[in-house]
């Protein structure tokens, strides 16, 4: 698959459990942390886009976990984008990057809060690409 932004990253050993994996919660994690640096290089700040009064929010997932991480693993995380009314779809993958392995695969729903209200942003629009409403 073609994907719009890919970025590498490490597992850190407190990401990891008991059962010497990357605990579950961390792949959420790695997946924002991976949104907000898409944002970047689209030219937006998450931060500053707050202080203007427009906050993008998850309003849903779906998440499947594929194939473990463990410390040290090196990953590549991906992201497509398209939009949906007021949704913004990200499908968000994440690969071993020693093997390519599919370790994490999540649909993740953003919508964006406008001065507290459900809105269409038109600075999240022009960075993505896509036509304000």
């Amino acid at each position: 698959m073609e994907y719009i932004f890919t970025t590498r990253m490490m597992v850190r050993d407190y990401e990891c459990d008991i059962e010497g994996i990357v605990n579950n919660a961390n792949y959420l994690h790695y997946a924002e942390h991976t949104r907000h640096l898409f944002l970047q290089k689209c030219g937006l700040s998450f931060a500053e886009m707050h202080r203007r009064g427009t906050d993008a929010v998850v309003a849903r997932m779906n998440l499947q976990y594929k194939t473990p991480l463990r410390c040290d693993d090196e990953f590549l995380s991906c992201i497509n984008l398209k939009k949906e009314g007021l949704r913004y779809v990200f499908y968000q993958d994440i690969y071993r990057a020693s093997d390519n392995k599919l370790c994490f695969k999540g649909v993740i729903e953003l919508v964006c809060l406008v001065n507290g209200k459900l809105a269409h942003s038109k600075e999240y629009d022009e960075a993505f690409g896509f036509a304000s409403k």
